[in-house]
């Protein structure tokens, strides 16, 4: 799944345009390395997402192509 899709659907970012412009102006990273809004997603990797005052990083648990409010809370563990 697509990095910007992802993040909306997870629901980090509210917006899937929103997320994309974010990743066009470099404020979200993969595995400590900038990526673009079509970065494919994996289980396991580590995104960081700078926008506001509290940057967050998140660990991908799993990957779902829609998910209901309750069920998005689960696609990522927050780590910092």
């Amino acid at each position: 799944m697509r990095l910007d899709k992802y993040l909306k659907v997870s629901r980090i970012i509210k917006r899937r345009t929103v997320a994309n412009e974010a990743c066009d102006a470099g404020r979200v990273t993969v595995n400590g390395k900038i990526a673009r809004a079509s970065y494919e997603v994996k289980t396991g990797d580590i995104l960081e997402i700078s926008m506001g005052v509290h940057p967050i990083k998140a660990e991908v648990i799993s990957i779902n192509e829609y998910a209901k409010k309750d069920e998005a809370g689960l696609m990522y563990k927050i780590i910092s």
